[in-house]
């Protein structure tokens, strides 16, 4: 009698507990590998008359999933947009409201403000951040000085993730060591120079950080594979950011300097990840999602490359920092065998401050009103269900602070001039003769060539109202009025800093 009562008791839990594993079950894996200043013409697939360099690893993510032709980065520079991708709200509502951090600036996201793994998390996924980090970390202190064997506090592992292996910023700034978890893997007490100078590992080469970051998230599928739990791994990569150090293996294999090398090797980093999915058993039900940060940094010879037939930008005019497309518009491409129809396309007008919504949607939850405040779910456009715009509009930001908003065919731009690096640059004198903002059709104008703002004062009143709007309620999505964590000025024309020699400071 006891038996069969146990037995009972036992049917009945498992009942109750099969609707949660099947759910478990059904629910994909995420990868969201980020490039790091990778131009969307950068992409051979994307780029085939304007691009020269070799991609076909990614050309075959491409044509295995989905191209987004109209994706864009929440700013055109790194920090900022790894904000937005992080906690699905605009980077601007922060007090970053211009450049980037350094490796050893306080950390930008709040406490107590959701993020992509916290909410995976909760739901029984396993995360891992492994790469560049670059949103700020607190480091210990001993008599006034950083404690460099101390506890790294206030990082990946505090915003959500189980694991973190990487690096504090970018690869050209100190420290140049690896941090797992919270701490330094080797004690950083040598100075080595990578367009910085500054504290480093003494084992620490720049050269090694893409194949090393590439070898963890290998261990890290893997391990999650065998463990049959849902995983979310975030790649930051740090290539093809400056420094240019592509391995000997690759070196001189695009015929077009460091930098084509360097995105090579790019490629091959997303193709080994895709591999070590495909090796363990696991591409079929993971929903893999490529990025870049922003658009092609100028300043690694972006001119030699325009004159030997190679356009980062695609079309599109600008680059790295500027307000104008080839800033922020970016490489998306998106995979899930069991889901997303392969070689599919979708001009929907997104942004990397999506995925949050993203995941709440695949989770079937709802997010809390203080959270995600300007994301929305692509899945109705992964799955080619949207019947709509998605957005109601897009809000980007440059360098310098510069805003524009882009909605549907038009997008107005609240400076007179490209808001980064770009000619004509914020404070310059061809600058002070331009008009004050600047609207374009991109219908027929997509290089953003033909300001008219005076054709049209009825769609700039428009835009201007609509981004003040998304300025004052706090967000941009539906929910009640939330609060930016500082004031929000949306004209902010100031010169760009500049070294001894009075030119521009352009690395990040």
């Amino acid at each position: 009698m006891k038996g069969l009562l146990r037995n009972i008791i036992l049917l009945l839990f498992l009942a109750g507990c099969l609707p949660a594993i099947a759910e478990a079950v059904k629910r994909p894996n995420l990868v969201f590998i980020l490039a790091d200043d990778l131009g969307y013409g950068d992409i051979h697939c994307l780029n085939p008359s304007r691009g020269k360099i070799a991609t076909p690893c990614l050309d075959r993510l491409a044509s295995q999933g989905m191209i987004f032709s109209e994706a864009h980065s929440s700013s055109a520079v790194c920090t900022p947009s790894r904000y937005s991708i992080l906690t699905g709200r605009y980077n601007w509502r922060s007090r970053l409201q211009s450049g980037v951090l350094e490796g050893f600036s306080p950390p930008l996201i709040a406490p107590g403000r959701l993020t992509v793994p916290e909410l995976l998390s909760r739901h029984g996924y396993h995360t891992a951040c492994i790469g560049k980090w670059h949103l700020g970390l607190t480091y210990a202190k001993k008599d006034g000085k950083p404690d460099y064997a101390g506890l790294i506090a206030d990082g990946p592992t505090t915003h959500g993730f189980d694991y973190f292996f990487g690096i504090a910023a970018s690869a050209d700034m100190p420290p140049f060591a690896y941090v797992e978890n919270n701490h330094f893997t080797q004690f950083p007490g040598v100075t080595k120079k990578w367009v910085r100078s500054g504290i480093a590992a003494p084992d620490f080469e720049a050269v090694d950080v893409l194949p090393e970051l590439v070898r963890k998230a290998g261990l890290f599928i893997g391990a999650s594979a065998i463990a049959k739990q849902p995983f979310f791994l975030y790649l930051p990569l740090t290539a093809p950011h400056t420094p240019l150090v592509p391995t000997k293996e690759w070196q001189g294999r695009s015929g077009l300097g460091d930098y084509g090398d360097f995105v090579m090797e790019t490629d091959w980093a997303v193709g080994e990840v895709l591999t070590a999915l495909e090796s363990h058993g696991v591409a079929g039900n993971t929903l893999v999602m490529l990025a870049s940060d922003n658009g092609c940094a100028p300043y690694i010879g972006v001119a030699d490359l325009e004159q030997q037939g190679h356009f980062p930008s695609a079309e599109r005019r600008g680059y790295k920092a500027d307000i104008w497309d080839g800033g922020h518009r970016i490489p998306f491409l998106v995979r899930w065998p069991d889901r997303v129809k392969a070689g599919s396309r979708s001009d929907q007008l997104v942004c990397l401050v999506d995925l949050l919504a993203t995941c709440a949607d695949l989770l079937e939850v709802k997010l809390p009103a203080n959270a995600g405040e300007d994301s929305v779910s692509l899945l109705p456009a992964f799955f080619g269900t949207a019947a709509a715009p998605l957005h109601e509009a897009v809000v980007s930001h440059s360098i310098n602070g510069s805003f524009a908003i882009r909605q549907g065919r038009w997008k107005l731009e609240l400076c007179p001039d490209s808001g980064g690096w770009s000619d004509p640059k914020p404070g310059s004198k061809a600058a002070q003769t331009l008009p004050p903002v600047q609207l374009y059709d991109l219908l027929p104008d997509v290089g953003e060539r033909t300001n008219v703002w005076q054709l049209h004062p009825e769609i700039v009143a428009q835009l201007t109202r609509l981004l003040e709007k998304y300025v004052a309620d706090g967000r941009s999505t539906a929910g009640p009025s939330t609060v930016n964590d500082v004031p929000v000025k949306l004209r902010k024309v100031k010169p760009l800093s500049r070294d001894s020699n009075g030119k521009p400071v352009t690395h990040d």
